[in-house]
């Protein structure tokens, strides 16, 4: 069968710096291909690239669609919203459907003189059009934005009365009512709930043409992707099987490298070994047979030749090695298990600050590390009551807007109560949804905001920094005000993991990493000691999440906990006993 799209020693740079290297792909017609990496990796660049706007540096992009109404071309949905402006959704709605109108407009007019001559075009066109579902495009439309949350928009209404997540839908909607023979999708399961990702994934299977799409989603991706592609450091390499398999070879390739190191290491020892050892096999003290001195001292030559030959080739093997030298696998993800209460205690019971040392217990145990009594945060949050004992495990989700983040804050002590009490106890580190540098912090590298307040030398930090495998070396003198995204949030991960938080907060903490990434991030949580509270809407987390579940709506928690009122005390009380925060 005949590649639909071809890539050939594609080279792609911005401002001198290398996003993609020299990478060949091959896509056949009707594949299902989920394009994965890290942030910044340069999987939007790619489907830029076969989208046609822009080109490479080098190398050559060949899509095989027929171009216009014929074949449906190319539609390409960017993480970018549709831009808001003086146009209307329905504006919007009939650009997408005017390559399927346009065939409808020549098929009447073949149909009014169908002529000999006429008759293959005619025949063509019209199974052009049915393959595309020209017949049903205005129903599917509907259905598209119905499912995707804009059923009761006016289709009058101009972009710029949208949000930016509504234009990402709208723009999603559009896409798939178009029905583009390569459809090209940049992270199309943001902005969805669970329900609108359903019916995405329904619809991309159900596609007859071929799909690339860019996502973090590792449900969506093991849903519709028969064949994944992982862009790393300017390469890529293609995975078919679906995303299981992905994970299965990924662990394989792992497996593999602490294998060839142990084997490196094993040959390094043994030939440091031989170096120090075999001169000694010779006893320097051996007495000459029959006081033949001139016997003993050829004899003597040639043990030490011999020796001598031996060390030189352990050497050289030894500085063989040395050049060809397999480096250690990242270590896997593990949060600093050692949790110290940071508050101390007073001879009465009570902590520094004034409030009852009664709910804590030096080291975990049963410490209360979060206690909320009638809490207020504005019109953003209320809680009635809410206790967090260490080594429990949270898991908060609910529509945007709940009040999820502003709960996090409240309990990382970065954020007071309007009203209420708020008892705090021990180390909290936070993974913010939205990452803030402070602007005199930007300047400085990536390896210094890591170490920043923490003992310790720069080789230290820089050791521990790389074991995780989260940064390459090369990347630690970057200025922070460079990183991406992607790596801003890396870094604030790799602070958390070895920091010895005692109360660990989580907001979203899966975007923006790789799947594999997120799933040796999972693997850490199962294993981490103190008490955790996290806000997701990945499925896949919350489907293996091993803990309490509250529902949050409209500022409030609608289960697993108490939601009742108990009083109206409107004196803000925070009693805080923590350290350093992470």
């Amino acid at each position: 069968m005949p590649a639909q799209l071809t890539l050939k020693d594609v080279t792609k740079s911005y401002a001198g710096r290398p996003v993609l290297d020299g990478i060949s792909l091959t896509v056949r017609p009707g594949e299902h291909v989920a394009v994965v990496g890290d942030n910044g990796s340069g999987k939007s660049t790619l489907l830029r690239l076969i989208a046609g706007q822009e080109p490479p540096d080098d190398g050559t992009v060949t899509v095989s669609v027929p171009a216009g109404a014929l074949g449906g071309g190319v539609g390409h949905l960017g993480q970018t919203p549709v831009p808001p402006g003086t146009r209307t959704v329905r504006e919007v709605v009939d650009d997408a459907l005017a390559g399927l109108r346009a065939m409808e407009r020549r098929l009447r007019e073949l149909e009014s003189d169908l002529s000999e001559e006429r008759m293959a075009e005619y025949g063509d066109l019209l199974t052009a059009y049915e393959a595309r579902g020209g017949y049903v495009a205005d129903s599917r439309t509907d259905r598209a934005l119905q499912a995707l949350g804009l059923g009761a928009t006016d289709r009058g209404r101009q972009l710029a009365s949208l949000s930016g997540g509504e234009r990402a839908r709208l723009g999603l909607a559009c896409l798939l009512a178009s029905a583009p023979q390569l459809m090209l999708l940049d992270e199309p399961a943001n902005h969805l709930d669970g329900n609108a990702l359903s019916w995405l994934e329904d619809q991309l299977r159900a596609h007859r043409g071929t799909v690339v799409t860019v996502s973090h989603d590792r449900m969506f991706l093991d849903r519709v992707a028969g064949t994944i592609v992982e862009v790393e450091n300017g390469r890529v390499t293609r995975y078919g099987g679906g995303y299981r398999s992905y994970l299965k070879e990924q662990a394989a390739v792992r497996q593999r490298h602490e294998q060839a190191y142990e084997d490196w290491c094993r040959a390094v020892r043994e030939a440091e070994r031989a170096i120090a050892t075999t001169a000694r096999r010779v006893a320097p003290g051996r007495g000459m047979k029959d006081g033949n001195k001139m016997a003993y001292a050829r004899d003597a030559g040639r043990v030490q030749s011999s020796v001598a030959s031996r060390v030189r080739q352990a050497q050289e093997r030894l500085r063989r090695l040395h050049r060809e030298a397999v480096p250690r696998p990242p270590e896997l993800l593990s949060f600093n298990g050692e949790f110290e209460t940071s508050g101390t205690r007073g001879e009465d019971g009570t902590d520094d600050t004034g409030g009852t040392g009664a709910d804590k217990a030096d080291g975990g145990g049963d410490a209360i590390r979060a206690s909320l009594h009638d809490v207020r945060v504005g019109d953003r949050l209320h809680v009635p009551e809410l206790r967090i004992a260490h080594g429990q495990r949270l898991l908060v989700h609910g529509p945007n807007g709940a009040g999820k983040s502003t709960l996090l804050h409240l309990l990382a002590g970065e954020l007071r109560p309007d009203s209420g009490t708020l008892r705090l106890s021990g180390r909290a580190g936070l993974l913010a949804q939205e990452l803030h540098e402070a602007s005199d912090g930007r300047g400085r590298s990536l390896l210094a905001a890591f170490a920043a307040g923490r003992a310790g030398s720069a080789d230290e930090h820089r050791e521990r920094l790389l074991s995780l495998g989260l940064f390459r070396e090369e990347t630690l003198e970057v200025p922070v005000g460079r990183l991406s995204v992607g790596q801003r949030q890396r870094l604030a991960l790799a602070r958390l993991l070895t920091a010895g938080t005692e109360l660990l907060l989580l907001d979203e903490p899966t975007n923006h990493l790789s799947p594999t990434l997120v799933e040796e991030l999972e693997r850490a949580l199962d294993s981490y000691r103190g008490a955790l509270v996290v806000v997701s809407h990945d499925r896949t987390l919350a489907r293996r999440f091993r803990g309490a579940r509250v529902r949050m709506h409209g500022g409030e928690l609608e289960s697993g906990t108490d939601t009742q009122v108990s009083g109206a005390d409107t004196q803000v009380q925070v009693l805080e006993e923590r350290g350093e925060q992470a």
